[in-house]
């Protein structure tokens, strides 16, 4: 984030601070249960969200070298992303072009593996290079002439920039991540995440709808409720921003600490320091700014709607060289994953098991939770969903 946008967002969170105030929107927003339970929306949500959109499946920092890949399913493709020779990024789906065997597994969670130099099939032994080309045909004369080049790996589109890596899980349409994310590209590109070493990645699988995951980050509504006991303490949930760019929302939540800023000229001002700035990056990717390092929450929907799979992960400044320094991220990776793991996702879990009760037909945000009402608009807008 540039000084003159953190000064901006300073003098408002003081406001807050000093007002007992918060971002509020005109009106409380009624959201249709419907969105998480409803099977039709999510093959629409599947095929347009999750196909077609461009997603953020990694960062920079997960494949620092030529030759390291991760794979991931989760958007309902094997997908493989791979670092080439030349250092740029190519994804492929993940099918061998012989039989359709997966080519490589590598799930982020256990670290980007790599590659010598090609993929081989585990079948028949077809090799692909890292740009896809098929590089070899086990017994070539046995098995007969074929035309090399039209069995390639099938290729994505895929972008890496500012420290994301962006896939068309659908096709090889191209796309500009610039674009996508309008005028919060400037603030992405500040940050230097292309800087960032990638710490831990956990893959976490919850029977709850995907949104309901997302929208856990976009209130802080609850905070002095649910994490009255573990994080509350921190932070001055009662006192967020919010403001929308485009289908994407930047909330930010100040830390306890967050009245010494007037200790210094505003030209001095560190606000990410004492601020938690939470983005929803649309549709699916939550990151989480946190003083000195980051963590993102990429969401996929599950097999049902009930159900969804994300990757937890930690990204820091430099890398864990140390006892001292593996020991500090440890300390943060378990207070990220404690916070959700034993607080917010087993309510949701109860949340959405009462969703088929009957009970009621919307859920009602808040004027004081605006970034959940923008989340799920923007995600009625790009269905062509009608509000009710």
């Amino acid at each position: 984030m540039e000084q003159a946008e953190q000064v901006k967002l300073g003098r408002i969170l003081l406001e807050y601070i000093d007002k007992d105030e918060r971002a509020r929107s005109e009106a409380p927003f009624a959201n249709p249960v419907r969105d998480y339970i409803c099977r039709d929306q999510a093959d629409r949500e599947r095929e347009l969200l999750f196909r077609d959109h461009p997603l953020i499946l990694g960062m920079t920092g997960d494949l620092p070298n030529p030759g390291d890949f991760f794979t991931n399913d989760f958007a309902g493709r094997p997908i493989l992303v791979v670092r080439g020779k030349d250092g740029k990024v190519n994804a492929f789906l993940n099918v061998c072009r012989h039989r359709g065997a997966k080519l490589a597994t590598a799930d982020l969670a256990q670290g980007c593996a790599r590659t010598g130099g090609s993929f081989n099939c585990p079948y028949h032994g077809w090799a692909y290079g890292l740009d896809g080309r098929l590089l070899g045909i086990l017994d070539a004369d046995a098995f007969g002439e074929v035309d090399r080049p039209t069995l390639s790996l099938r290729r994505l589109a895929a972008v890496e920039r500012n420290g994301f890596i962006w896939v068309r899980p659908g096709s090889e349409k191209p796309f500009d991540p610039d674009t996508l994310l309008g005028a919060l590209a400037p603030e992405m590109a500040a940050y230097g995440f292309e800087r960032y070493s990638h710490y831990q990645t956990r893959t976490l699988r919850r029977a709850m709808n995907w949104k309901l995951v997302i929208g856990t980050f976009l209130e802080g509504y609850h905070i002095k409720i649910l994490h009255r006991n573990s994080i509350a303490s921190m932070i001055l949930g009662a006192h967020t921003s919010f403001d929308p760019y485009g289908r994407h929302v930047r909330m930010a939540v100040p830390r306890t600490g967050f009245r010494t800023l007037r200790e210094a000229p505003e030209g001095e001002w560190d606000v990410l320091k004492h601020t938690a700035v939470v983005y929803a990056l649309f549709p699916n990717t939550v990151l989480v700014w946190q003083g000195d390092h980051m963590e993102t929450w990429r969401v996929f929907p599950g097999a049902t709607p009930d159900e969804s799979v994300m990757h937890a992960s930690l990204y820091i400044p430099e890398p864990a060289l140390t006892d001292k320094a593996t020991r500090h991220w440890d300390r943060n990776m378990k207070i990220l994953l404690d916070t959700v793991e034993h607080e917010d996702f087993p309510l949701g879990e109860d949340m959405q098991r009462g969703f088929h009760s009957g009970a009621q037909d919307h859920l009602l945000f808040g004027r004081n939770e605006p970034a959940l009402a923008h989340f799920h608009r923007s995600v009625h807008e790009a269905l062509c969903l009608q509000e009710a």
